[in-house]
C-alpha cells in the first residue's frame, strides 16, 4: 500500500532537486496565501513539475528558506530549498479550505547525507579542481553532484526516474561532458590572440 499525504501544491516549470535553492517571485493572490502560509506554519509544499515530459508526475518538496524583498502589491522574492522528491497521485482544485491547490503525493523519501564513493566522487574532485574551486567540501550526495552539473530539467527527470547504481552512471557520463568540455574551453585559450 502505498503512503500519501496531502500537501500544498505550487504547479511551475521548473524541477528541483534536493539541496538546491531556488529564487521565486510570488505574485498571485493564491500563491500569496501559500507563502503567508509557509511563513506562519512553517509548512512544507509542493512544486509540481509542470511540463508534458513529466510522465511520471515528480515534483519538488519544499521549505521557505526566506523572504528577500516584499513589494507594495503583495507581491515577494523568496527562497526555497528543496528537501525531498515526489510523485503526485492526484491533484485538487485547492488544498482544504484555501486558495491554492493541493495534491496527494508519495515522498520518495531521498538521503542527502548518503555518501558517493569510487569513481564518480573521484571524478567529481578532478572537475572542481578543473573549475578551479579551492579546498572544495566532500561531496555527501548524489543530488549535490547533479545539481554542480546543472542538469536540464530533461535530465533531471530521467535521473531520478532511474534505479540505485544506474543513477551513478549517468551522472559520470554527465559529469565527463562537463570535464571535457572544460577542457576544450581551456584549450581555446591558446587559439585565441588579442589585438
Amino acid at each position: 500500500m502505498i503512503d500519501l499525504t496531502r500537501i500544498p501544491i505550487f504547479p511551475l516549470a521548473i524541477f528541483p532537486l534536493p539541496g538546491e535553492l531556488v529564487p521565486l517571485h510570488i505574485f498571485g493572490p493564491r500563491y500569496r496565501q501559500l507563502l503567508d502560509d509557509a511563513e506562519k506554519g512553517d509548512i512544507s509544499f509542493g512544486i509540481f513539475f509542470n511540463h508534458v515530459d513529466n510522465t511520471h508526475k515528480l515534483g519538488s518538496l519544499v521549505k521557505l528558506e526566506s523572504v528577500i524583498k516584499r513589494f507594495p502589491g503583495g507581491e515577494s522574492d523568496i527562497i526555497v530549498k528543496c528537501i525531498d522528491i515526489f510523485r503526485m497521485e492526484s491533484l485538487h482544485r485547492t488544498f482544504k479550505d484555501k486558495l491554492y491547490p493541493g495534491g496527494d503525493i508519495e515522498r520518495y523519501q531521498v538521503d542527502l547525507k548518503k555518501p558517493v564513493k569510487g569513481k564518480l566522487q573521484k571524478e567529481f574532485g578532478s572537475y572542481l579542481k578543473l573549475l578551479l574551486i579551492p579546498n572544495a567540501k566532500q561531496v555527501t550526495s548524489i543530488f549535490q553532484i547533479a545539481n554542480e552539473l546543472s542538469l536540464d530539467n530533461q535530465d533531471r527527470l530521467k535521473f531520478v526516474a532511474i534505479d540505485g547504481e544506474k543513477k551513478e552512471a549517468f551522472l559520470l557520463s554527465r559529469l565527463r561532458y562537463q570535464i571535457r568540455l572544460v577542457l576544450e574551453a581551456e584549450k581555446s585559450k591558446d587559439v585565441f590572440h588579442l589585438n
